[in-house]
């Protein structure tokens, strides 16, 4: 850095106050961006000569202890940390392991070869040892608090963590060790005087424990060090929901008002005939040009528009990973579900949840953003449903399908029972339609022929299970994971979605 430069004035005037104040200068640690290899940014033609060497050494220290702590947490996040808590005592840190190490290897070394001066290297370390020995500064109470923000958010968005160490007394450098939960990664690690900063990233969606820190606080001379551990909590992923705008819509809707037209007269704004005037009607709804033609009074014939209910039907019976794409099968269909509630929220209409697998968990359908966040606040642990999973699956509540409501039912079509469960929603009469995810094919090894056999009656036994749907006069739409979700809808569009008899 130029000393010269506002931001070389900037640095001395905050070390002044920091030497004014007593405080240490913090050591700041973080992932160096791909290509710069931790160099500082300054060129070197900019810098003076006499702080060159300074400056690589002190990037090449830098990054060796953020490589160092970024790859014990990496191994503290596969291993986890210890089960037992950490020792609330003082014990001797590795400054001192080293000095006792050395003064205990040249008093043996005097005693062996019988040479006095030897004992010299023994009495060194030891009045070093003496002279930084940590006296009554050192802390009695010693805690470490964390906070998060944000605790929701989506998919791929970053999670800020502050750990802050509360102490009474003097206090030495910081050494964390981060043991991650399973749906975050560490994208960079700061260390303060007081505190610790990480910057997380959300994975996928879910409801995850962020993990633990154990924090090595050392005391003012750095020998001895003190383990304090702190949870980082929970935070709730929320899925992208994948693109979409088609909202189809059945043959009878509820009379509630909304944005779809029917076929019924009322007073919308879609025009869908002409009849005769009756007297009392206003002169403004006229159709001039039937009336010329017609020699008679006519009026514009107005649809009624009325709101559609809609309940997205889950499939989380498994949860399968193509093995091509190391796409899941349920984060798809809690995105392509997602993209689908939003389109019919923004057209003002009711939506419901159901979601069938280990544990039965539905919502009553309801309008608004808040619907879409209760909603997915209620599946975010479906993946934790795996020990309630057996062979019966329970029936659908009453209220969970409002009449002549449409049902999307968002599965992999890889479980027989869930027809079981689509035959459940055909009886009670409501309008069906299946929207397929894709599950990937098993892997098959070139020349095996058993293999083959498999993946042959593997596709026959899906294909089965759609020829039994349409024959029962359900649409199968099949969503491809990275497209727009209306192109799977858009032939729905065609005509109103029939239902059953109840």
């Amino acid at each position: 850095m130029n000393p010269a430069s506002p931001d070389g004035q900037r640095a001395r005037r905050l070390a002044a106050q920091s030497a004014a104040a007593g405080r240490r200068p913090v050591r700041r640690l973080a992932v160096a961006p791909a290509g710069s290899g931790g160099r500082s940014s300054t060129p070197a033609a900019e810098r003076p000569a006499t702080e060159r060497p300074r400056a690589r050494r002190d990037g090449q220290v830098a990054d060796r202890v953020t490589a160092r702590l970024l790859a014990r947490s990496a191994r503290a996040t596969v291993a986890g940390l210890p089960s037992s808590p950490p020792s609330p005592h003082w014990r001797a840190g590795e400054q001192t392991l080293c000095l006792l190490t050395v003064a205990a290897v040249a008093a043996v070394a005097a005693l062996a070869t019988g040479h006095a001066w030897l004992l010299a290297l023994a009495a060194g370390p030891a009045v070093l040892l003496a002279l930084a020995a940590p006296g009554h500064g050192r802390p009695t109470r010693l805690a470490a608090e964390s906070t998060a923000e944000p605790r929701r958010c989506f998919e791929g968005e970053p999670v800020v963590v502050r750990i802050t160490v509360r102490h009474d007394g003097r206090i030495g450098p910081l050494d964390p060790t981060v043991a991650l939960g399973p749906g975050v990664a560490l994208e960079a690690l700061t260390v303060g005087a007081a505190e610790v900063d990480l910057v997380l990233r959300a994975r996928s969606w879910g409801r995850w424990t962020l993990g633990a820190v154990d924090l090595d606080v050392y005391d003012a001379g750095g020998l001895t060090r003190r383990t304090v551990r702190t949870e980082l909590g929970e935070v709730d992923v929320f899925p992208v929901p994948s693109a979409a705008r088609l909202t189809p819509i059945p043959v009878r809707l509820p009379e509630r008002l909304g944005e779809h037209t029917t076929v019924q007269e009322g007073t919308g704004v879609e025009v869908v005939g002409v009849r005769p005037h009756v007297p009392g009607e206003r002169q403004r709804r006229i159709h001039w040009p039937s009336t010329t033609r017609r020699d008679a009074v006519q009026i514009n014939q107005f649809a009624a528009e009325r709101a559609a209910d809609a309940v997205v039907l889950l499939d989380t019976l498994a949860d399968f990973r193509d093995a091509a794409t190391g796409l899941s099968s349920l984060d798809e269909t809690l995105r392509a579900a997602g993209g689908l509630t939003r389109a019919y929220l923004r057209r003002h209409d009711r939506v419901g949840l159901v979601a069938i697998g280990g544990k039965l968990r539905w919502l009553a359908a309801g309008t608004g953003d808040r619907q879409f966040y209760r909603m997915v606040e209620s599946v975010l642990e479906v993946r934790q449903d795996r020990r309630h999973r057996g062979t019966d699956l329970p029936r659908l509540p009453l209220p969970a399908l409002p009449g002549h409501a449409l049902v999307y039912a968002f599965t992999s079509l890889a479980d027989q029972r869930i027809l079981d469960v689509l035959g459940q929603v055909r009886d009670r009469g409501n309008p069906l339609v299946v929207v397929e995810i894709p599950a990937g094919e098993p892997a098959v090894e070139p020349g095996d022929e058993i293999d083959a056999l498999a993946l042959r009656l593997w596709h026959a036994e899906r294909e089965a299970m759609r020829s039994a749907l349409r024959a029962k006069g359900v649409p199968v739409a099949r969503y491809t994971p990275g497209e727009a979700l209306d192109l799977a809808l858009a032939p729905l569009l065609r005509r109103r979605i029939g239902g059953g008899v109840r």
